[in-house]
């Protein structure tokens, strides 16, 4: 049996008292249900989300959106990547809903628990659909890979810089930049 989107709309008012907070996403009619990511992935999201914030909201490029942010794409899947961004000319007011396009941008974080192959083919499919960068963040071997629907893939690592120029013309940041501070 194929699950829809008020199914998972059903699911998340029956969780919403649990103590827990998942993610929950539809792919291929299969409700897929994920805990909370480990802290150090959270950091790298949250602090990839304040870096290109930095140099969005002044220029109204567009939004930025965190891992609740769910979006219907066009097979019908109900996905949410851990960062993503719409240009404005394509979302140009907030909606109380999924959004019901594909982001420009995605970015997938490998968690510790997370199969990178997943996360591959997570990014590729948002591709297939019509994302214009897909953005792996991998903090085990510290290291961004960047796909664009050409089928190339970059790797970046240490002082290499990410810029991602179809969206965010004149924006870099050093990829080490995205780890976490150790304080000692």
């Amino acid at each position: 049996m194929a699950l829809t989107i008020k199914d998972v709309e059903r699911l998340q008012q029956k969780l919403q008292g649990d103590e827990q907070d998942y993610q929950i996403e539809l792919q291929e009619g299969n409700i897929l249900v994920m805990g909370p990511s480990d802290i150090e992935s959270s950091e790298i999201g949250a602090e990839l989300i304040r870096l290109l914030g930095n140099w969005i909201k002044p220029r109204k490029l567009g939004r930025i959106f965190d891992s609740s942010g769910g979006f219907i794409m066009p097979n019908t899947d109900l996905r949410a990547p851990d960062v993503s961004f719409v240009a404005a000319t394509r979302l140009k007011r907030p909606v109380r809903d999924f959004g019901q396009l594909v982001p420009d941008l995605i970015v997938e974080i490998k968690s510790k628990s997370d199969r990178i192959s997943k996360l591959e083919d997570k990014v590729k499919l948002f591709l297939e659909l019509g994302a214009r960068v897909g953005i792996l963040i991998n903090p085990d071997e510290l290291t961004v890979s960047v796909y664009r629907p050409n089928g190339k893939i970059e790797v970046l690592a240490g002082d290499d810089k990410l810029t991602i120029i179809e969206l965010f013309p004149g924006w870099e940041i050093a990829i080490s930049e995205l780890w976490p501070p150790v304080f000692e």
